[in-house]
């Protein structure tokens, strides 16, 4: 393990390649489906294997999730796209090249900005973003020798997310692989389950003496299925090529796979036995133009943002930082509490139901918001009865929330009137139960009268026990204190 004192010489820099599968209903460059899941080699045609005297259509609806991309991460949108062959081959690439775009990506530059957890910001600057054909999947079974090949994903489009090396630590590489998944949820053109390979991501590691200027060997780490993953093989490979230097040893410039079992990575292939790809312009596909008229569509058909969202779950509804980044962590939920706020202006009291009794009873159940059985006007009503002091929120949330769960026919108001629990504000029905309160516990009304006013909450405990919880807090506190005085 290496020191804190030498891990301190040396600056961590990452660069990531972040892989996006669209979420279009057929492939880059035929008409065959593009859904997970289905049985092995269902979702082929000639054009996918590479048949000859097959050729490949450009799928516009790839094009406009690529460009949705680059608009949400500020990026010059490419008005002239040439495709490009990349040859190599692997059992798992039909044609044996790749059609990709190597010189002139369909996204140039950008930023994306992130929040570290101790608070700071952070743009992340992109080199690019390119559109390209996903390979196959290899299948090695276990105590099988041979590989199966699954064509289904061969010619799924993508987009690649590419950094510039700005990253310098396994938390900002973390934050900004959440970031991009939920950029790619709210534009809806990726669903970004990592578990099943819609969004995979290569991490290119290299370390350099603080104060250089020049970086070091890079490694690029493959295979690894989740952002933790992520963190893990960055944190081994700053640690191994810190070791190799501070032995002497030269850093070998490779790829290695990561081994989630044991966290450690492993050498696949050095980057000077690659073959040269010969990249050359794909000679079957024509140039596509986007167009002013094309890209102002687009533009105008752009989803409202997270970071647009938080800004105004904060600066327009005042609420915390945590509160808005909670709620706009899914795109589900903060429409929903978006919506929610047209029918409340009690914006944070909205946000704590969405935080607390909500959040809880979706984990519980494994549901989504979408899914939730309390409408929003329902618990807009079950606020303004808090607000309007007619019901506690310890017994909107244990008695009347609970019933509202079980059965959407009643209202929040029906439900405190069949149940008898609309709060007594009247001061003159509330005093009797006051003044009884405080004659049942005369000795601690002596403690308090000498000093120990931390009592008071025991007497509203009690005023609370006595009332069957329907005393108003507010007008119970005043009696209270009134008649204390006395």
């Amino acid at each position: 393990m290496i020191s804190e004192e030498i891990k301190n010489k040396y600056q961590l820099v990452i660069g990531l390649e972040v892989h996006s599968q669209l979420l279009t209903n057929s492939k880059m460059f035929a008409s065959d489906g593009s859904e997970y899941g289905n049985s092995p080699n269902t979702q082929i045609s000639v054009i996918t294997l590479g048949h000859p005297g097959t050729l490949p259509k450009v799928n516009i609806k790839a094009i406009e999730f690529a460009i949705k991309m680059g608009i949400a991460c500020d990026c010059e949108i490419t008005r002239l796209n040439i495709f490009d062959r990349k040859n190599y081959f692997y059992p798992d690439l039909p044609k044996g090249y790749q059609i990709t775009q190597d010189k002139g990506p369909i996204c140039v530059g950008g930023k994306v900005p992130i929040k570290l957890a101790d608070g700071r910001n952070k743009e992340v600057q992109l080199n690019r973003i390119h559109m390209e054909e996903d390979a196959g999947k290899s299948i090695h079974l276990n105590d099988e020798t041979d590989t199966l090949v699954d064509f289904n994903r061969a010619g799924t489009p993508l987009i690649e997310i590419v950094t510039e090396p700005d990253l310098r630590s396994a938390e900002e590489a973390y934050a900004f692989l959440a970031e991009i998944k939920k950029l790619v949820k709210y534009l809806d053109i990726c669903d970004g389950n990592m578990e099943e390979g819609s969004l995979r991501c290569d991490a290119n590691v290299s370390v350099m003496l603080k104060g250089s200027k020049e970086y070091g060997k890079k490694v690029e780490v493959k295979n690894m299925n989740s952002f933790r993953n992520v963190s893990r093989a960055i944190e081994h490979e700053h640690n191994r090529i810190i070791k190799l230097l501070e032995e002497g040893k030269e850093v070998v410039s490779e790829t290695r796979t990561f081994d989630a079992a044991t966290g450690k990575t492993s050498s696949m292939r050095t980057k000077e036995d690659l073959n040269d790809y010969r990249y050359f312009p794909e000679p079957d596909l024509s140039p596509v133009v986007v167009s002013d008229e094309w890209l102002n569509s687009i533009k105008n058909s752009m989803p409202v943002l997270p970071r647009e969202l938080h800004k105004k779950f904060v600066e327009e509804f005042g609420l915390p930082d945590y509160d808005a980044g909670f709620l706009t962590e899914s795109k589900e939920i903060a429409l929903w509490f978006n919506e929610l706020c047209t029918k409340t202006k009690n914006f944070k009291s909205a946000s704590n139901w969405l935080m607390g009794p909500i959040k809880s009873y979706l984990n519980e159940q494994n549901l989504s918001i979408s899914d939730f059985p309390i409408s929003i006007d329902s618990l807009a009503e079950l606020i303004s009865l808090i607000d309007a002091g007619k019901v506690s929120f310890t017994v909107a949330s244990q008695k009347i929330y609970p019933e509202m769960l079980k059965s959407s026919e009643d209202s929040p108001n029906k439900i405190a009137q069949k149940l008898n629990l609309l709060q007594e504000s009247n001061e003159s029905s509330l005093k009797p139960i006051v003044e009884a309160v405080l004659a049942d516990n005369a000795a601690k009304v002596a403690e308090y009268k000498s000093g120990k006013k931390g009592l008071m909450g025991m007497f509203m405990g009690q005023v609370m026990k006595k009332s069957q919880g329907k005393a108003d807090p507010k007008v119970a506190t005043k009696l209270l204190t009134e008649l204390l005085q006395n």
